[in-house]
């Protein structure tokens, strides 16, 4: 006699096996989008700055074929800080709405777009208009980057912050350095040179592509914040709470800071803009002008590092402010005294002077009192910095034009380091709001 054994339905042999196979569904899918995450943070990093630094090199290129005034070259380098003024501003707004990932990504499609597009064009207007896309896609990238690592690294936000701050000078240095010599490779064209850092732009969009398509599971999400990953929600909604408590503008640290971090934008948007022209302009050749200035980018690698982990262990960083400010004021004076007698002495004496910009970000964070005041601060010294900064680089511009040479617009640069040392120093005293 047959005996008629049951027999288990697949459907239940599936049941039976598959906790086991999400757990090892969601160990695998966790481990990609944790590498995918890596690859599109530093890509997006490494696009932030090659918009401006790459054409400082081919300046007077595009001067001579647009018909660019030397003061219109001046405010093309002060767009990049109206941008992060204006732009970087909403940005937390936007990524309540669609979400960091999102908003990361059209930034870096605005940025492949806008530096694809730019060099071919025939109208100076139409140029400022594609640099300003291109730049507001870095400014809600900017923003957004330090949320993006909190969020998906929570336990290495350290080590990732240090890894994009390493790819964002890396990528600024290269531009500066290999725009002229690409240019020749494709054929003498500087249009083609400066087009070529669209290519860069665009490898950064499919990632963030891949980030925004991925489901993020219920159980993800909870795990997510059991560690401590904080959503742009909850940043914003907590500064937004302590408003009542704290009124930045109010305050005479705040100002000090507004003031440091415009001033030393000011100081690293004249170098951008500005400096290879220096340098060219002294008889040096474009490739070593683009060199140089390579140099004052690729010295922020390493210091940036040091300097965060010395100014964060000190409870008073004006001594700091102050060293930073007399390299600065070194570097400018040996540029107005004699460009062409020791241009990599100069070069690397403003390259530690613009290690001002990660002290100001260092300050901000231990002059807050808790979390929601350092965002209120950090907001209220980047918006009122960078448009401090706006003026300086069209009054280089509108100096160097009018009076065709550079004694006047460094003289005058070099004035401005002295309020920056003022600024740094009450900024940087053992206080907090």
């Amino acid at each position: 006699m047959v005996r008629n054994e049951p027999v288990a339905a697949p459907e239940d042999d599936v049941a039976r096996r598959s906790p086991a196979k999400r757990r090892q569904g969601r160990t695998r899918s966790a481990a990609w989008t944790h590498r995918l995450a890596v690859a599109a943070l530093v890509l997006a990093a490494l696009n932030l700055r090659p918009a401006v630094t790459s054409l400082g090199p081919v300046l007077e290129e595009a001067r001579a074929a647009l018909g660019m005034s030397a003061t219109v070259a001046g405010l093309l380098t002060s767009v990049p800080a109206v941008c992060f003024a204006l732009v970087g501003s909403v940005a937390p707004r936007l990524a309540r709405r669609h979400g960091p990932d999102g908003v990361v990504f059209a930034g870096m499609a605005a940025v492949a777009v806008g530096l694809a597009l730019r060099p071919f064009v025939a109208s100076t207007p139409v140029f400022l208009t594609l640099s300003g896309l291109a730049l507001a896609g870095i400014a809600v990238a900017n923003v957004l980057l330090p949320v993006v690592v909190k969020q998906r690294f929570p336990d290495r936000v350290g080590t990732m912050t240090g890894l994009y701050s390493m790819a964002l000078n890396l990528g600024a240095s290269t531009a500066a350095a290999v725009t002229v010599p690409l240019a020749g490779a494709l054929g003498g064209d500087w249009r083609a040179g400066l087009g070529a850092w669209a290519v860069v732009a665009a490898v950064a969009v499919p990632p963030w592509l891949a980030l925004v398509r991925r489901d993020r599971r219920p159980v993800e999400r909870q795990a997510e914040r059991s560690a401590g990953g904080d959503t742009v929600g909850d940043a914003v909604g907590d500064a937004a709470g302590a408003g009542a408590q704290v009124r930045v503008a109010r305050s005479p640290m705040a100002w000090a800071l507004a003031i440091y971090f415009g001033l030393q934008a000011t100081s690293a948007y004249v170098i951008m803009g500005w400096l290879p022209q220096v340098f060219r302009d002294a008889g040096l050749s474009a490739e070593a002008a683009g060199l140089l200035f390579a140099v004052t980018s690729v010295l922020g690698v390493p210091l940036s590092f040091v300097l965060a982990t010395v100014a964060g262990r000190l409870r008073n960083q004006s001594g700091i402010a102050v060293l930073l400010g007399a390299f600065g004021l070194a570097g400018y004076a040996g540029l107005w005294a004699a460009p062409a007698a020791a241009p990599w002495l100069w070069a690397v004496l403003l390259g530690v002077a613009n290690c001002s910009f990660p002290l100001a970000l260092t300050m901000i964070g231990m002059r807050g009192r808790d979390g929601a005041t350092v965002i209120r601060l950090s907001a209220f010294t980047q918006s009122a910095g960078y448009l401090l900064s706006v003026p300086g680089p069209i009054l280089v511009g509108a100096l160097y034009q009018h009076t065709g040479g550079w004694q006047g617009p460094l003289a005058f640069v070099v004035c401005l380091m002295v309020p920056q040392i003022a600024a740094g120093y009450f900024a940087g005293r053992d206080r907090q709001i």
